[in-house]
């Protein structure tokens, strides 16, 4: 149905997502735990769809965006952010992200999104 990069700093979250959304058809081809592994990890898998946290070290969700949409301006990128977030999350829409998605999960909001972003 699609391949996804799952990115978020925390383990315990990709691993959520990533059961949420093989459970649901999709095919998780790769995870990043920052926004400079999650760039090179894009070059390498070319995925359908990333799922990119905003808070994380290294390189944060909003500048790994800007140089994902660098290298692929049609890239599908859905944000995941916690409560409290939303002018982050402005940011993020701005530079180029499909949409987001509030922690904690709910799955059918999970898989709605994804499935509009994909379109």
């Amino acid at each position: 149905m699609g391949k996804i990069l799952v990115t978020d700093d925390a383990m315990f979250m990709r691993v959520a997502l990533k059961n949420m959304l093989e459970k649901n058809g999709f095919t998780v081809v790769g995870e990043a735990d920052n926004g400079r592994v999650a760039v090179e990890k894009y070059k390498e898998l070319q995925p359908d769809l990333v799922t990119m946290d905003i808070t994380m070290p290294d390189m944060d969700g909003i500048q790994a965006v800007k140089e994902i949409r660098k290298i692929d301006p049609n890239a599908k990128i859905v944000m995941c952010s916690a409560m409290g977030q939303q002018a982050m999350v402005l940011d993020a829409i701005q530079s180029g992200a499909k949409d987001f998605i509030v922690k904690p999960f709910e799955e059918e909001r999970v898989i709605q999104s994804i499935k509009k972003a994909l379109g």
